[in-house]
């Protein structure tokens, strides 16, 4: 039997016709007035902009229906909101299955789908009048729904689930049920095969030792693998809402073994997960008894006046404070270079995560931290909703509808692997930073008692961000280089928050834009940047040894527990492994 014999549907009457017009005129009325409830307002539209909005609706629509009743159920030829072959259609996986296109009943339902969807967005950004950060908001809940409500998470109308459930009789959906249970257990959506991964085998294996640990972090020493290293040693600083080793994922993307490699010694710091033990934790600690600690740790133990330093993400905006607060202190000179990764210090246009900040959603977090900690899964329920269409119905799709078995992926195995955060410290970081914004304005934070100012910060700086972030957008991380009062380079990596950063040579994948000259602005630097193919780790490593080139032989401190401070235990350390 053919494929389109088994899934040929009947065509719509014209009475299904009608109950499919009221059906989208009463969901769009009832989006809207959920809409007005959130805004605690009438929503203002532009009359005549509306209406050109409804026209061009009502248009379009009549005439999807009447090519496909004209050609006998073939669209084929007929004008497509997303050609297939058009990179709007390349980029959307969803529908990637040639029966959306080739099926006449499905390439209508897809058809359909993205008309409305696409007048349902129009609708909202015709909104007026209201606060931006309202309409922000509303954007953000329409496009969720939009994607929620999206044909391909519906057993009967997406054309390979269908298929796949006659094939299998039915067993693709038991397995995927037994999926679904097993996520409703964990409380957690499961994206990769985990049990293929193991810590210290084959991810997190860069071999080291931890030599030195405090209530807050374990601090790792890798194994040189070079005669000689720069005499300057290098401390990363990961973010301490993922567990360290997004920087130590197999072997051949690892940033830390690539560094080791690149004759450097590498230090990192391997954050605890919280605990109700940490509950008045707050950023202080982070900085005083965590970046400086570390600082002041390996500075001691190799006999060096200054270390080059890492900050990824939050880690990175924690590093901007520490700067400061050294530079208040006439203590500057213990960094010599501070490297950021996708962070931010202005939070203006922090980008969909600033959304979740408002009161409500502050009561939200003060619930859930009763304990005196976050539940690492909340946090990561929030990011996947950022990309809800990759991280959430794609995943939907293959684990629950198809049955599909999990694949074995590091970078993924990680993205699930999650950490607790201190609630006062989290809570503190979105009200103050997020919402306050009030790291860019001079002496309006205070660390230990002392007022910090970003712009007193003269220790050279190495700014990375993402093209496509989606977590610290372009446009933040370039305010960071008008904040900081020292030399800044700037560099814009191709890709996103983790595959813009986690992009090894030996991959020779995307690409990274810079300029020799510092830019004004961003516009000024996306007109002169050079683009060059493949990973810009290279030009950071040419970066650090611009600053201090001097080297020294690999023996005493510089082996993991051979000088003053003994090895507790073999990296990757018992932190990164607690729940």
């Amino acid at each position: 039997m053919e494929k389109n014999d088994v899934m040929e549907p009947h065509l719509p009457t014209l009475e299904e016709m009608q109950q499919w017009t009221q059906v989208i005129g009463r969901a769009q009325q009832l989006m809207l007035e959920q809409a007005a409830s959130v805004t605690g307002q009438s929503l203002p539209f532009d009359p005549e902009l509306i209406a050109r909005i409804q026209s061009s609706f009502a248009d379009e629509g009549l005439a999807l229906w009447q090519r496909f009743l004209d050609n006998g159920g073939l669209l084929r030829d007929a004008p497509d909101p997303a050609p297939a072959g058009s990179p709007a259609a390349q980029r959307d996986r969803r529908f990637a299955d040639p029966s959306w296109t080739e099926h006449p009943f499905y390439d209508l339902i897809r058809q359909s789908y993205l008309l409305v969807s696409d007048y349902l967005m129009k609708v909202v950004d015709a909104v007026d009048g209201v606060d931006p950060k309202q309409k922000a908001k509303m954007r953000f809940a329409t496009s969720g729904l939009v994607d929620a409500l999206a044909p391909s998470n519906f057993p009967l109308m997406n054309p390979q689930v269908v298929q796949k459930t006659i094939e299998s009789g039915g067993e693709n959906l038991v397995k995927g049920l037994k999926h679904m249970l097993a996520d409703l257990q964990r409380g957690q959506l499961t994206h990769t095969d985990g049990t293929v991964f193991e810590l210290g085998r084959n991810i997190a294996s860069t071999p080291g030792k931890v030599i030195h640990e405090t209530p807050l972090y374990q601090l790792i020493h890798y194994t040189p693998s070079t005669e000689a290293v720069l005499e300057t040693p290098l401390i990363i600083f990961p973010p301490w809402i993922n567990r360290f080793y997004i920087l130590d994922l197999s072997p051949e993307k690892s940033f830390v073994k690539w560094a080791v490699d690149q004759g450097l010694s590498v230090f990192l710091v391997s954050w605890k997960s919280a605990d109700a033990s940490m509950k008045d934790m707050v950023w202080d600690d982070y900085i005083l008894r965590g970046q400086i600690d570390a600082i002041d740790t390996v500075r001691g133990l190799l006999g060096v006046e200054s270390v080059h330093t890492i900050g990824y993400c939050v880690a990175g905006t924690t590093l901007a404070a520490t700067l400061a607060l050294l530079a208040a202190r006439d203590e500057a000179d213990k960094v010599a270079s501070a490297t950021f990764f996708t962070a931010q210090v202005d939070f203006s246009e922090a980008g969909d995560l600033a959304l979740f900040v408002d009161d409500e959603q502050m009561k939200l977090v003060d619930q859930l931290s009763a304990s005196g900690f976050l539940d690492g899964r909340y946090m990561a329920a929030t990011f996947n909703l950022l990309r809800g269409r990759d991280l959430i119905w794609n995943y939907v799709v293959n684990n629950y509808l198809l049955g599909q078995d999990y694949p074995p992926f590091d970078l993924l195995h990680w993205n699930g692997d999650t950490t607790n955060l201190p609630a006062r410290w989290h809570r503190d970081y979105l009200t103050q930073l997020y919402r306050d914004n009030l790291l860019v304005v001079p002496g309006a934070i205070s660390v230990d008692g002392t007022p910090i100012d970003l712009t007193q910060v003269k220790t050279p700086a190495y700014v990375q961000a993402g093209r496509e972030d989606h977590i610290a957008p372009l446009q933040s991380v370039w305010k960071l280089t008008r904040h900081l009062g020292g030399p800044v380079r700037f560099l814009l990596a191709g890709s996103g928050h983790i595959a813009g950063v986690v992009n090894p040579p030996s991959a020779m994948k995307y690409q990274y834009w810079s300029c020799e000259d510092a830019q004004e602005t961003l516009d000024a630097f996306l007109a002169t940047a050079k683009e060059t193919k493949g990973s810009w780790w290279p030009d950071w490593r040419q970066w650090i040894e611009g600053i201090d080139s001097h080297t020294v032989k690999v023996k005493g401190a510089r082996i993991p527990g051979e000088g003053t401070l003994s090895a507790i235990e073999d990296a990757p350390g018992r932190y990164v492994k607690e729940r």
